[in-house]
């Protein structure tokens, strides 16, 4: 390609099977506001605008998160999204939560949708081949593009075995310089796109230390990137999360070169019309769930969100439900990311199965004081590395029933400078009596005593629900920098 040409590149990161309308958090000034945005209908019509002004000059991809995070989603692994995702024309795909049903179930899910699914990264552990191709070579015009696929490299390092049954992620900075080698010397390519599910931090670093990548998108951190980054020669992009915003971009490229580009970080408005077509699919695929999960179960006097790092109202309301059913004197879940908010009024049984759509048993487990320590410092940890590839979480580990006092910017293992239980010091070798949710709350290799009750998540708020109408499950003061 020897002349000008453009192409408008759009990106869905993190939609977490969110099909409908739901709400959404936006800062103003000093607030927190909340209004409605998304939906599969909407973001349709948006792209169809697109490619009415646009033409063939058009690519889509999505990062990921996309086929897990909703009741309907993790009820059909993930199938029930396929008829939705395989009606927008996505171009390919990267990976993280698809793989909690499994490697072989998500390969099946795979092999349904009609984009491929890329990743340079996960490697059968017995044959050490792929498990999905690395790139591929779409031509626009008179351009050539490669699209290369990096999945999240924390599924067989800090979730559940199950995850990741018979592969092995590597973080792809290895295999990635020899896929851009064979993109621009084999086939030739103009532009090179990386759809990555590492996180922006991740992405940031990665590209500084490998050339050769035009645009990266990028995912799993849930950031509004309002304008790219410039990383280098790389530009990269990220769209929030929930489907609530679209990223696009318009490229203006010269010999195989961008030399100049408009960025638009897109607000999925409940305002705009929905695409006949696209709510039709999804009426469809949500009939067998919706009677149940439009049931009201309760009343929250908080906007319940997830959305602030050391501590969320949201994880609150889940901890305290936890505590309540349990009887334990601390409660531990993971640092989930998604979970889109719910604003005072009225509970849905939906809001809950979105808040922990896996809906697990809580389990008891006890704890010395050392141990506590150690899960909070390795927590921390993966949450605030100085090396972005050893942040591996999402926020911090949640908690209630203890206070941490910390210095973020100290280094490993050292940032914890007090914990109190209720009002008492903590005492390092006194045992605790601890309840949690999926083995992020509490790792194995923490505690013993450990053992399932028999009343899950999402049955425990419910209780919580009935008992506390309406709730509050304001901010504590868990986590207390100083």
């Amino acid at each position: 390609m020897n002349n000008k040409t453009s192409l408008t590149v759009i990106q869905i990161n993190d939609s977490h099977a969110y099909l409908d309308l739901h709400q959404e958090m936006f800062w103003q000034g000093d607030q927190a506001v909340y209004r409605q945005v998304g939906g599969y209908a909407r973001i349709a019509t948006r792209i169809k605008e697109i490619r009415e002004e646009k033409g063939d000059h058009v690519l889509l991809c999505d990062n990921g998160d996309t086929l897990n995070g909703t009741y309907p989603a993790v009820k059909t692994q993930g199938g029930v999204m396929v008829p939705v995702v395989n009606a927008l024309g996505i171009d390919a795909m990267s990976s993280h939560w698809e793989f909690a049903y499994g490697p072989s179930e998500y390969k099946k899910r795979a092999s349904e949708l009609n984009f491929p699914v890329l990743a340079i990264n996960v490697f059968d552990k017995k044959t050490n081949d792929l498990i999905f191709p690395p790139y591929i070579v779409k031509e626009i015009g008179d351009l050539k593009v490669g699209l290369i696929g990096i999945a999240s490299n924390i599924v067989d390092k800090t979730m559940p075995p199950s995850f990741s049954e018979g592969v092995r992620f590597t973080l792809g900075k290895d295999e990635l310089p020899s896929v851009i080698k064979q993109l621009r010397t084999e086939e030739h390519v103009d532009l090179i796109i990386l759809i990555s599910h590492l996180g922006f931090p991740q992405d940031m670093k990665l590209m500084s230390q490998v050339q050769g990548v035009d645009l990266c998108l990028s995912g799993h951190t849930h950031n509004r990137i309002v304008q790219p980054i410039n990383q280098g020669d790389t530009l990269i992009m990220q769209s929030g999360c929930h489907g609530s915003f679209l990223g696009r971009i318009d490229l203006e490229i010269t010999n195989g070169k961008i030399t100049s580009y408009e960025h638009q970080l897109i607000e999925i408005e409940s305002s705009i019309i929905p695409d006949p077509a696209m709510i039709e699919i999804i009426e469809r695929v949500r009939a067998p769930f919706k009677n149940k999960l439009d049931t009201i179960v309760g009343e929250t006097a908080t906007a319940l969100n997830r959305y602030t790092m050391l501590e969320s109202t949201m994880d609150n309301f889940l901890l305290q439900s936890i505590l309540d059913a349990s009887g334990a004197e601390l409660a531990f879940s993971n640092g989930w990311r998604y979970g889109a908010p719910v604003i005072p009024g009225p509970v849905t049984l939906n809001d809950l199965y979105n808040m922990i759509p896996m809906d697990p048993p809580i389990g008891r487990v006890e704890l010395t004081g050392k141990e506590l320590i150690r899960m909070l410092e390795e927590n921390l940890e993966r949450t605030f590395a100085s090396d972005p590839y050893e942040q591996m979480g999402g926020y911090i580990k949640r908690g209630l029933g203890l206070t941490v006092y910390l210095k973020i910017e100290n280094p490993v293992g050292q940032r914890i400078q007090e914990v109190f239980i209720g009002n008492e010091p903590l005492e390092l070798n006194r045992t605790y009596h601890a309840a949690f949710v999926t083995e992020q709350g509490v790792s194995k290799k923490y505690g013993r005593e450990r053992s399932e009750m028999n009343i899950h998540a999402v049955e425990a708020m419910q209780a919580y629900l009935k008992k506390n109408n309406p709730m509050s499950a304001e901010l504590l003061g868990t986590y207390v920098p100083v």
